[in-house]
Formats: C-alpha cells, sequence, structure tokens
C-alpha cells in the first residue's frame, strides 16, 4: 500500500463560514521511506485570510491572486491519493475543508479516493496522553530538526509529519511495509487493529527454522569472569547469580 501524508494551509477555520484552502500538499512514503514524489499547489481562495491564518502561514492575497482555484487541480489531487493509505495530524479539520471543497464541485468525499484516513495526532495523543502533540512538540520529542520551520507551510508540514511519524513507530515496520516475501502467502491471515492501523499476516512460528548456536568454551570462561566482576563491583547484588 502506497501511504500519503496530508497537510493543507487555510483562511480560516471554519469551511462553514466561508473559509478556503490556501495551500495543499502531500508526500507520497512506500516501505517506510520517503520516495521523493510529492503533490503541492498554493490556491487562490477568492477571499482574504483571517489575521490570526495568516500569521501562521504568511499566505498574503496578493500572492495567492494569480494561482489556480480548488477545480483546476482536483482531477490531479484525486490521482496523486487514489488507492493510498492518507495520514494527517488532526484529520477532522482537513478532511473538513477537503470535503468542503469536493462538495462545491459535486464530487465525492475523499474518503471515496483513499484507502483509509489515519489521524496521527489521535495516535500521538494515545502514545503521549497528558503531553503537548502538536508537529512542534512531536519533533522535539523525536529530535527531527524543524528549525526552518517559521512560518507554517503545507508541503515542509507534510514531510515533517511523515518523519514523526516514522519515528513514533519505529520499531513496528509490519504498519507500513508492504509484504510480499514467499513464506507470508503461507501465513495465518488475521487482522488486529493497532493504534488506528491495520496489521495483516499474523506470521506462524512453525514457518521459520531456528538455527541455535551454542556458546564455545572460552566464551563460557570469558561470560564467568564478566559475572564474577560484576559482582564484586555490585558486592553480590548480580542478578545473573540469583
Amino acid at each position: 500500500m502506497r501511504h500519503i501524508f496530508l497537510d493543507t494551509e487555510t483562511t480560516g477555520l471554519d469551511p462553514a463560514l466561508g473559509h478556503r484552502i490556501v495551500e495543499i500538499a502531500a508526500v507520497e512514503v512506500c516501505n517506510r521511506r520517503l520516495t521523493g514524489r510529492h503533490f503541492h499547489r498554493y490556491l487562490n481562495p477568492g477571499r482574504e485570510s483571517d489575521e490570526g491564518a495568516l500569521r501562521v502561514h504568511g499566505l498574503t492575497r496578493e500572492f495567492l491572486r494569480d494561482k489556480p482555484v480548488f477545480q483546476e487541480i482536483c482531477s490531479e489531487f484525486l490521482e496523486f491519493i487514489e488507492n493510498a493509505g492518507i495520514f494527517i495530524h488532526n484529520a477532522p479539520f482537513d478532511m473538513g475543508f477537503i470535503n468542503h471543497e469536493l462538495s462545491l464541485i459535486r464530487f465525492e468525499p475523499m474518503q471515496s479516493h483513499c484507502l483509509q484516513v489515519t489521524d496521527t495526532l489521535m495516535l500521538a495523543k494515545e502514545l503521549h496522553p497528558g503531553k503537548r502533540n502538536n508537529l512542534d512538540a512531536l519533533c522535539e520529542r523525536y529530535q527531527i530538526d524543524n528549525s526552518h520551520r517559521t512560518l507554517h507551510g503545507a508541503l515542509l508540514d507534510a514531510e515533517l509529519l511523515a518523519e514523526v511519524y516514522l519515528a513514533m513507530t519505529r520499531g513496528q515496520e509490519s504498519l507500513l511495509m508492504e509484504v510480499d516475501a514467499p513464506a507470508m502467502r503461507q501465513a495465518d491471515s488475521s487482522v488486529t487493529r493497532k493504534t488506528g492501523v491495520e496489521v495483516e499476516a499474523k506470521m506462524r512460528a512453525k514457518d521459520f527454522s531456528l538455527i541455535i548456536q551454542p556458546a564455545t568454551e572460552e566464551e563460557l570462561e570469558l561470560h564467568d569472569r564478566l559475572v564474577e566482576r560484576i559482582s564484586a563491583e555490585s558486592k553480590g547484588s548480580c542478578l545473573w547469580n540469583s
């Protein structure tokens, strides 16, 4: 499955009040790696941005005046996300705007064009309850460089979100990896739910032959010496001797 990390910038907080998208971006991840393929467009919203929104993204009406409207880029956008799993930070916000834009031109909601949508904010809250889980806080927590993020930008934020998600799920490669190994064809077909992401194909232990390599006499002797030293330094509280 292709995975797409998506972000938007808007003129305000509520599409029901006439606010529109001014920037939309999506980046592609395959096998837990950014592929370099992305979709990115600035859009003419046909209105001014609220003062608060303008402070966030800095995209003035003058800058956006000659940019396309959503309808002009819609087909290209939907083609890019088709048959992919979508990841969005605070998904209800972005989905609300995208589906509003789609409804204005009588297109089906975004969910009809992709496989699933995962809210990475909810995932972060499950992993870090009671902590700040906005994108800046997560970048700091996972030591991802966001020093160039002076203003919010949809493309930069989508790329940072992909890096954050990969860091949050490190050690859980099966959440994002395509599985095509021959042994998988003999695996049990089961589906479990983990942090909002479906994980398929649980391998049977009997499908594998485990090789047991015993320690050599020299290695056992070195181990005994190490345990003796630890026991001496810990004044007899070495757990290996328990």
